[in-house]
């Protein structure tokens, strides 16, 4: 029971820890064709890291499904 608790507050702490596409550009003030190529590049790389966490988790089918627009959603801010 500690083991889920402890690990579900770190991923709590990790989860926050990271900006969001759409934070990231709005601090760097970005806009226009900046903005736009910012956000293609950091919804492809969320993808990217979304796909290898679905691998690691062993996840198919419709959970996999889930959880990548779920993590994709997260990792963009929408």
């Amino acid at each position: 029971m500690k083991t889920v608790i402890l690990a579900a507050a770190l991923s709590l702490v990790a989860t926050s820890a990271f900006a969001t596409c759409k934070s990231d550009s709005a601090d760097k003030k970005l806009a226009g064709a900046a903005l736009t190529s910012h956000m293609k590049k950091c919804e492809a790389d969320a993808k990217k890291q979304c796909e290898a966490d679905s691998a690691a988790k062993k996840l198919a089918g419709a959970a996999k499904a889930s959880h990548m627009k779920k993590c994709v959603a997260d990792a963009v801010g929408t």
